[in-house]
């Protein structure tokens, strides 16, 4: 082996841990299908876009995906695009269908494309004199920012190089070869990037210089020589020199990445269907490396951190796109308010280019009130002329989304049921969890950029699996990467924040944390990061893996140790989103609390009652769990009255505190419901305890315990089965509602209470139990005459039974409420608690869309919910119906019970802003569909 080679593969310590590129795995092709009697005309499948002329648009985002349907609209509103063309996003599942083969007449087709391109760029494609370089991008129809591959400067070979170079310098045309067989190399050929870049290190290292402009045109040719030796090391074979060799593999290598398992992770995470596929496109290069009056830069036209109306952004003089967002040289800002301190110091795109900046402010402008919304573009400037390279909606914190969708609608941009539509709904959750608190004193060890604000609390973890791994265990981390990459999402995921020591405000790691919502600190110059000894180094100090640090993403600060955090306050833009949202649902948003303090909190967000209190909850406190375990092994009911005597002041103080935080506003009640074998002791220290207790040997209680345990507790002896056997204790906790009630409302405060018996299946069971809770209630107030306190009684609906015959149970209940939980569980035969063992198999298979206990199943529960509900208007009319499982936050799940006309959702404290917010744009979309079929 030579030298060379040997440099080829030798391990540089400076340089990134390597990580292992996961590519797709090949599909089986499908059977060709009969040939029709009367063919159609095929569909196109190529779009062509430039000088002015577009074969598509915005509306056609399904077929030429977001970037490709935006580079068109681009190119019909005048604005300068390079031209090019889009391969539409069917041809992915063609490719994909056809076991990776790309169809003849998607080729012939393109190089027609092609053919316009060249005579609207006046280049032509592989021609050694004038050769026409091109990019080849991906295109979902959503925003996938980083999932899927690129390859610049495609069409370079060892003969058109020096044409680019006779126009342009041959340091520049070098330059973009090694960056083409680089890029080419690991997303064509998967040769591991880091082969490449240690190489391109080494070499800097040999020439004592930092940057790659440093290096000269010489330089490029030795290491593309040595890029040559890697390329033929791993494959087997020389790097392709023929144009349209390189242009179908980069082609088939982009709807390759659709399939990638950082691809179907994202699409995982964000909800984006497999089936949509991936567009190609497809356009001309221009270049923002040849010279100082070129650029290359990414800007946002709000601030994606904060929402404010400040154009935003970064650039680098003499780069290239990717440069900008790899983290490799610091980008400067575009104008003054882009400035962060650490760029302080440094010229803008404004006082360094002030014409193209102009002209970028005018298209800015023109854009973002064009697409009425705050737009993420990407430039260049060559040669001193402005070419813009895509635009998209821009993603953006919970923060930022809220501020910009309202005052878009204050602008009149937009209305305000789109601003209200404009939030997605689970994001809110970023703005609902705790945030450091101001006055908690902090180890300040390092600043980078404030890339996504937030806090971050965590151990800290150097690679994303482990990052995954921890996570599962219920542990809290923080990421510390030199840069994230594409392949880091499942970390990123999993973590609670992420730090970088490379990057800037809009690099891969600041874009992706601020659409999951996570804090991030990006570009924290004085990081120095050990992958193979799992430590970090900040200004001579070192940290090692588990240690714990804390992350302020909106200062973009690192501090040592773990600093406490506090609930944030919401106001200003977020109180006025909310307002409208309440103004245009149509259901009731209450809570999931047990306590006084969560009753608080959840009427803090705007809960509007409690839909589901869970008095179990209140008996596994340790000073009442023996009274519990009592109870359940008492001998018969005089000593099992002994037990419940204990519990009913407990009772009774917990339901006073709740009615208190409620004035005014219902709370539902849910008597005892889960199996006893839950409350039972276990361990020889609780066995003695409760034996003591109950006056009986060891021996004797650890019989009873087994008499007790069932084989099947879910399905056993729980919910309205215990107030049928052991009617004492469900009459227990009636006496406890009631005479709680009885004494707040003696205090001036209103109260609502609402009795909801658990797991009824049959009319018999309710037919029972209500009369023994109307008979306990008369009770109580016989002994509290003139307390306003009324009662209402109803049931939980979580059994297929209770679905089928609403009709006959709906005679015996006030209200209904679905306990989508245990519906799941028994319309599905599966436990909750072992699904995700399997469940996980049957979304990837596509066998399920969603997960049935995050989102219900419409079709199979959700049917068992219709006919419910029907069956019970249908004798009682104006039948109040709820749903109070955990899919009352689920904003798909909310939907589908304002469809089905319910009067309320409850979900627990933090997701009652979510809820409120899910329910209005439940109730404008299907407003729309109504007028729309009227």
């Amino acid at each position: 082996m030579t030298a060379r080679k040997k440099a080829v593969g030798r391990k540089k310590t400076a340089a990134k841990k390597p990580t292992p590129r996961k590519t797709a795995k090949k599909r089986p092709a499908r059977k060709a299908a009969a040939p029709a009697a009367k063919r159609k005309k095929a569909p196109r499948k190529i779009y062509f876009f430039g000088d002015g002329r577009a074969e598509g648009g915005a509306e056609m985002r399904e077929t030429l995906g977001g970037k490709g349907a935006n580079l068109a609209e681009m190119t019909r509103l005048g604005v300068p695009v390079p031209s090019g063309f889009t391969i539409s996003t069917g041809v992915c599942g063609e490719y994909n269908d056809a076991g990776g083969q790309l169809p003849a007449d998607v080729q012939r087709d393109a190089l027609a494309a092609m053919a316009k391109v060249e005579r609207v760029m006046g280049r032509k494609f592989g021609d050694v004199s004038n050769p026409l370089l091109v990019s080849v991008r991906s295109g979902a129809r959503v925003s996938m920012p980083g999932m899927m591959d690129t390859v610049l400067n495609l069409g370079l070979n060892d003969e058109t190089v020096r044409g680019l170079a006779a126009a342009a310098t041959e340091r520049f045309a070098y330059d973009s070869y090694r960056r083409f067989i680089q890029m080419y190399g690991d997303v064509v050929l998967e040769i591991p990037h880091e082969r490449f870049e240690s190489r391109l290190e080494d070499l800097k290292d040999d020439r004592g210089v930092d940057q790659d402009t440093e290096l000269s045109a010489s330089d490029w040719r030795s290491l593309i020589r040595e890029y040559f030796e890697i390329v033929e090391d791993h494959t087997g074979r020389p790097f392709p020199q023929d144009p349209h060799e390189q242009l179908w593999g980069a082609v088939a290598a982009v709807f390759r990445s659709w399939d990638t398992e950082r691809a179907i992770r994202y699409r995982q995470i964000e909800g984006i269907p497999e089936s949509w596929g991936t567009a190609v496109n497809v356009q001309a290069m221009v270049f923002g490396n040849m010279g100082d009056d070129c650029a290359t830069g990414v800007a946002f036209t709000r601030d994606p951190s904060t929402g404010d109306k400040n154009f935003y952004g970064e650039y680098l003089k003499n780069a290239q796109g990717e440069d900008v967002v790899a983290g490799i040289r610091t980008p400067q800002p575009i104008n003054k308010s882009s400035r962060k301190d650490d760029s302080m110091e440094l010229p803008t795109l404004e006082d360094e280019m002030p014409r193209a900046y102009r002209e970028l402010v005018r298209i800015y402008k023109r854009l973002e009130k064009h697409y009425r919304d705050m737009q993420d573009i990407e430039f260049t400037i060559q040669a001193g002329k402005l070419w813009m390279l895509q635009t998209r909606n821009g993603k953006r914190t919970a923060a930022a989304a809220i501020k910009i969708a309202v005052d878009m609608a204050k602008e009149r941009l937009i209305s305000r049921d789109e601003a209200i539509c404009r939030v997605p709904p689970h994001s809110l959750e970023q703005l609902l969890h705790p945030t450091l608190d101001p006055e908690a004193p902090r180890d300040i060890i390092a600043t980078g950029l404030p890339a996504s604000p937030g806090a971050a609390v965590g151990s800290i973890v150097f690679s994303a699996d482990e990052a995954e791994a921890a996570a599962k265990k219920g542990e809290r981390v923080v990421l510390v990467r030199v840069e994230t990459s594409p392949d880091d999402i499942h970390g990123m995921h999993a973590a609670e924040g992420i730090l970088t020591a490379r990057g800037g405000m809009t690099s891969h790691a600041a874009v992706v944390a601020r659409g999951m919502g996570k804090c991030c600190v990006a570009g924290c110059g004085a990081l120095r990061i050990d992958y193979d000894a799992g430590t970090m180094t900040i200004n001579g100090k070192t940290y090692h893996a588990g240690e714990t640090i804390t992350l302020e993403g909106s200062a973009g600060v690192v501090i040592k140790g773990a600093v406490p955090t506090i609930t944030p306050e919401l106001g200003g833009a977020f109180g006025e989103l909310m307002r409208w949202a309440d103004k245009r649902r149509t259901v009731k948003v209450r809570t999931n609390a047990d306590t006084p303090g969560d009753a608080q909190v959840a009427r803090d967000f705007g809960a509007e009652g409690i839909g589901l209190c869970r008095t179990e909850h209140m008996f596994f406190e340790p000073n009442r769990v023996l009274a519990v375990r009592e109870m359940i092994l008492a001998d018969g009911p005089t000593s099992r009255q002994r037990a419940l005597d204990k519990l009913l002041p407990m009772q009774r103080g917990d339901f006073e505190g709740i009615f208190e935080a409620m004035d005014g506003l219902p709370v539902t009640v849910r008597l005892l419901d889960p199996p006893l074998h839950e409350f039972l002791p276990h361990g020889d220290d609780d066995l003695t305890q409760v034996a003591e207790s109950l006056g009986i040997g060891v021996a004797a209680l650890r019989a009873k315990v087994e008499e007790v345990k069932e084989f099947n507790p879910m399905l056993g002896h729980r919910g309205c089965r215990l107030g049928i056997t052991f009617p004492e204790i469900y009459a227990m906790q009636v006496r406890a509602v009631v005479e709680a009630a009885c004494t707040v409302a003696g205090r001036g405060i209103r109260v609502i209470p609402e009795i909801m018996l658990p797991l009824i299946s049959h009319v018999g069971e309710l037919r029972r139990l209500r009369a023994l809770v109307e008979d306990e209630v008369q009770a109580v107030l016989s002994q509290h005459p003139g307390a306003k306190v009324k009662p209402s009684i109803g049931t939980m609906i979580e059994v297929p039974r209770a679905a089928l015959t609403a009709d006959q149970i709906a005679e015996h209940a006030d209200f209904f409420s679905f306990g989508t939980n245990d519906l799941t569980q028994t319309g599905y035969a599966l436990s909750r608690d072992d699904a995700g063992k399997f469940l996980p198999a049957y979304i990837e298979s596509g066998i399920l869309e969603d997960d049935p206990f995050v989102s219900v199943d419409e079709d199979g529960i959700g049917r068992l919910m219709q006919i419910g509900t029907e069956a019970g208007r249908s004798v009682r009319p104006g039948l109040k119906v709820g749903i109070c499982g955990e899919h009352g936050g689920d904003p798909k799940s909310i939907r589908f019970c304002v469809a089905l006309g319910f009067d309320y959702v409850s979900c627990s404290p933090f997701r009652v802003p979510v809820a409120r917010l899910a329910a209005a744009q439940a109730a404008i979309e299907l407003a729309a569909q109504k007028k729309g079929r009227a």
